[in-house]
């Protein structure tokens, strides 16, 4: 009957332990050479039995078969490291199959050994086996796989008993092999060797399909030419070559528990880095001395390969290692980006074009586009528009051809309702727009990136940009129709029609729209970007480059209120009256209409009920710690105290002279 108890322990039913209804092993009732006491004794013993039998199930089911098979099995758990699992389960079962083989040994020695004698050998196992069937049930309720199979055992290995929690973390150990396998393939050479999609870092999929509109599959009347037709044939290669650049991302759902998102940010950022400078896509013209890691990937290797050797895992050891290899590509992409690279004149390329450094380029833009632009655009639009500001280029003597090939004017074509085709509609408080759908609406920049700046110019960040360049080039253009206006206006000086009212609502006008001007590129963009640069020249860290860039973006859209809806909507309305304003005294005859002049009282009341918004909310965050650039810019149009005195508005007649006398000669005209 022993050896029957030894296959029973095996998992093997017989004449005396045989299988319930739930498949467990158990002895057979009421059996007369058997006294009750054993019962109890022989039915734990089968427990072990019934264990290990499922253990090895399990193993043969999962270990020793592809990672993944047919179509089915796809909903069934698969996976390399689920392998790994499997593998070290059978490890840890190979004390209990030698201490059976043991207790054979002792039983053909002496035929009358007690059952005891096998209950104490055993004894250790009765609570590590219904630890490790505890596990799998997690496996196979949660269909774990991949890095989530570690969560699983790491979080089971929390456990007060030693011998349960030292069989746990010998399965851990066997799983990180897969996971500094993998860590090794990525950091050190930019491999991602998943195929079976397990572990926390994933290509990102940026393909994006833009459905074709109506208008672009109109006939322009070039001998039978789409309007994408013409798009295609007007696509630049280095607009192809800077989107096909690979983007990585975490996958949250497979990051275990142990390992912090600031350590799985660092391997991403390694990983990227060495996918980058071993990629095909890299710039053929820089001169590459060595590899990205100065070729001690044998010494990192080594350095991650003792890691998986380790008994426990160690996340300060772990980030030690990490670190070290981090330090060593950052400090060879920052030499890189900045000394190779002329990160500097890239970003001040980005200032001059996104930002409006060169505001003669943009005076002679408006003026040579704004017949362009001040209607729906049509399929052509992007194309005259780019031919506009080509000719506004080198009307300011701009003749860098390389850097006209690398910035584009972008126009998206929208419907009549205002909606982008194959686009739900948007509505947003950060762009400030014009009152009507026009072409200054969308339009847009599009920059081309080279190897390596791709990973610090990503196009979230010059979709940012591209917030903050229609905000100043509205602000522009409004700016430039005020003095415009000014100079009909000293046309028409002698007319019957030439009223007082007029005139002070224009100087209220541009005296704001100039201070905001003023603000936006003195006390906002040279500020931030002054900052900008000192952080970049007092580094070597390549994040640290990226991390202050992103603080630049960041400043920006909050200093130039794109952010701040109460302030953004309150300018947008001020802006869109000026533009109104403009528009009535250009097409206003000589003398004014009833109806014109109806008009006109009712932009200088909206102009004036805007600016008292203005100043209660500039007023109310005067002494905010955490919004000083409202104060900055209430101190620009508030400076002399006129607008405090003047009830916080503008455009009133009464309070007209004594801002005349204040305002500089540059915004009286």
């Amino acid at each position: 009957m022993l050896h029957e108890l030894l296959l029973a322990l095996y998992g093997y039913s017989g004449n005396v332990f045989v299988r319930n209804a739930k498949g467990e092993l158990e002895v057979v009732a009421e059996l007369p050479f058997i006294h009750p006491t054993e019962v109890t004794l022989f039915n734990r013993l089968c427990q072990l039995g019934t264990h290990y039998r499922r253990f090895e199930e399990f193993i043969r089911k999962y270990g020793h078969r592809p990672a993944t098979s047919s179509v089915a099995g796809l909903r069934d758990l698969h996976g390399v490291y689920l392998r790994a699992f499997c593998s070290g389960l059978d490890e840890i079962l190979e004390p209990y199959r030698e201490t059976l083989v043991a207790v054979e040994h002792d039983i053909l020695a002496d035929p009358h050994l007690p059952a005891t004698h096998i209950q104490s050998s055993l004894q250790e196992f009765h609570l590590m086996f219904p630890a490790l069937a505890g596990v799998l049930d997690q496996l196979i309720s949660y269909k774990a796989h991949g890095c989530y199979i570690l969560e699983i055992v790491h979080k089971s290995a929390e456990f007060g008993v030693p011998s349960v929690k030292c069989a746990l973390q010998r399965i851990l150990k066997t799983c990180h092999h897969v996971l500094y396998n993998q860590l090794t393939a990525w950091m050190l050479h930019g491999q991602l060797l998943d195929h079976y999609g397990e572990f926390f870092i994933h290509q990102l999929k940026v393909a994006r399909q833009i459905k074709p509109s109506e208008s672009d599959e109109d006939d322009l009347g070039l001998a039978g030419v789409t309007g994408r037709q013409l798009k295609q044939i007007m696509q630049s290669p280095e607009s192809q070559f800077s989107s096909s650049f690979e983007q990585f991302g975490l996958k949250a759902e497979m990051l275990p528990s142990y390992i912090t998102t600031r350590v799985a940010s660092k391997i991403l950022f390694v990983g990227e880095s060495v996918h980058m400078f071993t990629s095909e896509n890299r710039k053929p013209t820089l001169i590459q001395t060595g590899t990205i890691l100065r070729n001690k990937e044998d010494t990192f290797a080594k350095r991650l390969q003792e890691l998986s050797h380790m008994k426990e895992f160690s996340l300060m050891v772990f980030e030690n290692t990490l670190d070290e290899i981090r330090t060593c590509v950052a400090e060879r992409l920052w030499q890189l980006v900045v000394e190779e690279s002329n990160v500097i004149g890239q970003l001040k390329t980005i200032k001059d074009f996104y930002l409006l450094g060169r505001g003669e380029l943009f005076l002679a833009f408006i003026d040579q586009a704004h017949r362009l632009l001040d209607s729906l655009p049509t399929a052509t639009t992007q194309h005259d528009v780019n031919t506009a500001f080509q000719q506004a280029a080198r009307s300011v003597l701009i003749d860098d051809e390389g850097l006209l090939e690398a910035v584009k004017l972008t126009v998206e074509t929208r419907t009549p309702d205002g909606k982008q085709p194959g686009k739900k509609s948007r509505s947003s408080q950060s762009d400030v727009s014009q009152p009507s759908e026009t072409g200054w609406n969308v339009l847009g920049l599009a920059y081309t990136v080279e190897w390596p700046l791709h990973i610090l110019l990503t196009p979230s960040c010059l979709e940012k940009y591209n917030q903050v360049f229609r905000f100043l080039l509205m602000v522009k253009k409004i700016q430039l129709e005020l003095q415009q206006c000014w100079a009909l206006q000293m046309q028409r000086k002698h007319s019957e029609d030439a009223s007082s009212a007029m005139w002070h609502l224009r100087t209220h006008m541009a005296f704001l729209v100039d201070n905001l001007q003023y603000y936006l590129q003195v006390d906002v963009i040279e500020s931030q970007f002054s900052i900008l640069l000192d952080k970049i020249h007092a580094t070597r860290d390549f994040e640290a480059i990226r991390l202050a860039h992103d603080h630049f973006i960041t400043n920006l859209l909050s200093q130039c209120f794109l952010l701040v809806k109460p302030v953004s909507y309150c300018l947008h309305e001020i802006l869109e009256g000026c533009h109104a304003f403009c528009v009535l005294i250009r097409q206003a005859g000589s003398p004014m209409e009833e109806r014109e002049r109806n008009h006109m009282k009712t932009l200088t009341t909206k102009f004036q009920r805007q600016t008292n918004l203005l100043f209660t909310i500039l007023s109310n965050v005067r002494g905010h710690q955490d919004s000083p650039h409202l104060a900055q810019l209430l101190l620009r149009i508030d400076f002399n105290k006129y607008f405090s005195q003047a009830g916080g508005q503008l455009g009133s007649y009464h309070h007209a002279q004594a801002l005349v006398h204040a305002t500089p000669s540059s915004s009286r005209r």
